[in-house]
């Protein structure tokens, strides 16, 4: 029986490392992680992570083939091939801070799989890492290999939070990039047949290591670059009396262009985008590429624009102050059908809000509140962010902020409601309930464009939605930075 094992029991190991297991039942999957809480939590009734149809692969395969384990190096020992998706974040300090990868739990990984292997082994990046650090980890396992041959793989993931499962069932492409000589075009043939098990092998894409690794990279900087295009083009509408839905919807019947990800919102998140654009413009930089560095710092700089502005639109709509008022917040993820907050744009529009002196009440499906106020008190390293987005440290702060269980609690007796996520229960709740429950006049600022604004207009509410024509009210209201 080949036996797989994967270094790492997060977003990207987990539901990668299940699927697998379901779709090849022959194959023994094991997971670790030095973390015996979410190792506990991967072994329980309550997945550490939340995403739509995980638990039913999981209750399938585990304790048949599919295991997860604090004991890495007893399965890493055992394994022919080692998945390693450990936590690739951006460095706080030293060279590059704000910008390159910190590898150190990558790098602790590979010389703790040279350190306990006694057999060849083929090493598989399923982390996002730069471009190269392929030739980095080949250097530590060959001069610690003690004549163990190893092959070095790159197959970068290309999950949707909200869709991962979905995804790995039906993946648009499956990219592994290896060494061009004989023994790495036998190591890419190896994982091939894995993934064939499922993924038709058309759409599994063979490449040189160096082209795989920047591929993700590349991949999430296109993406998140037609989120800031769309959103540079939101504040336009606003200003032109435009409206992004129709125009996006034009724009996007072009073949060439397509319509996906063209939804104007309050910004992009979550854990890649932010971090992988920041290692491109890294990589650049370091390669003597100082205008192509600028091109993606300004994909960034639009990100936090378009949060800042929202942010600001709130203040200045509600007669320039928010000081003592209560806010609701619907929606803290960063997209629907996810848990996770990871550079959500609710982080910097709360803190800009609780700056002001707002009082928050927020309220999420699927984040807990020891979550949201670890993330919005927590100070966090910050990159070339406008003084408005700074992170708000101050212990008196937390009495601004409360969680609660219900959309209706968030929003009793609030001035003004705050659409942070685009969860589907948001277009469906009782809002004549909630204008009632409200003080007037009661404001509604949808950063993501899902409530029904004239529907809302005729209960009494004045609407703010991100890059339609503006309500009469907010017309003559101070302009906004």
């Amino acid at each position: 029986m080949v036996k797989i094992c994967c270094i790492g029991a997060g977003y990207v190991g987990g539901p990668t490392m299940a699927v697998m297991a379901l779709k090849c039942p022959e194959i023994e999957v094991s997971v670790v992680d030095i973390s015996e809480p979410r190792i506990n939590a991967w072994n329980s009734d309550k997945l550490p992570i939340y995403e739509p149809g995980l638990d039913d692969v999981v209750k399938q395969c585990r304790g048949r083939n599919l295991f997860f384990s604090t004991d890495v190096e007893r399965h890493v020992f055992e394994s022919d091939i080692v998945f390693v998706s450990v936590n690739t974040p951006t460095k706080t300090q030293g060279l590059g801070a704000g910008k390159a990868a910190d590898l150190t739990y990558w790098e602790s990984a590979a010389r703790m799989i040279a350190d306990v292997s006694k057999s060849s082994k083929i090493v598989v990046e399923k982390s996002t890492v730069p471009v190269r650090t392929a030739e980095a980890i080949e250097k530590i396992l060959t001069h610690n290999s003690k004549g163990i041959e190893f092959q070095i793989l790159s197959n970068p993931e290309f999950l949707a939070e909200g869709t991962a499962v979905k995804d790995l069932y039906n993946p648009d492409r499956v990219l592994i990039g290896g060494r061009g000589n004989a023994a790495g075009e036998k190591a890419v043939q190896a994982l091939r047949d894995v993934y064939a098990h499922w993924v038709p092998v058309e759409r599994i894409i063979c490449t040189n290591l160096w082209s795989a690794e920047l591929s993700k990279l590349a991949a999430n900087a296109f993406l998140a670059q037609r989120i800031s295009s769309v959103n540079a083009m939101s504040a336009l509408c606003e200003a032109t009396g435009a409206d992004v839905t129709q125009v996006a919807h034009a724009v996007g019947t072009d073949t060439r262009i397509g319509p996906k990800f063209l939804n104007a919102s309050v910004g992009f998140g979550g854990s890649c985008f932010q971090k992988d654009i920041l290692n491109l413009i890294y990589i650049c930089e370091c390669n003597g590429l100082p205008e192509a560095a600028n091109y993606w710092k300004q994909v960034i700089k639009v990100n936090d624009y378009q949060k800042t502005r929202f942010a600001n639109r709130v203040v200045s709509s509600m007669f320039n102050t928010v000081s003592g008022k209560k806010v609701a917040i619907l929606g803290f993820a960063f997209k629907k059908d996810t848990g996770d907050t990871r550079e959500t744009p609710a982080i910097d529009v709360c803190n800009r809000l609780v700056a002001d002196k707002a009082k928050l009440s927020i309220y999420d499906p699927q984040v807990l509140e020891e979550q949201i106020r670890k993330d919005l008190f927590m100070a966090r390293f910050d990159w070339d962010h406008p003084v408005s987005l700074q992170q708000i440290k101050a212990e008196g702060m937390l009495e601004q902020v409360s969680v609660v269980s219900d959309a209706y609690e968030a929003t009793k007796d609030a001035h003004g409601i705050c659409v942070l996520t685009e969860w589907d229960e948001f277009k469906s709740l009782d809002f004549e309930r909630i204008f009632e429950s409200m003080r007037k006049p009661a404001f509604v600022f949808d950063g993501r464009n899902v409530v029904d604004a004239v529907k809302l207009r005729e209960i009494g509410f004045i609407v703010y939605s991100i890059g339609k024509p503006l309500d009469s009210w907010l017309k003559n209201m101070p302009s906004v930075a």
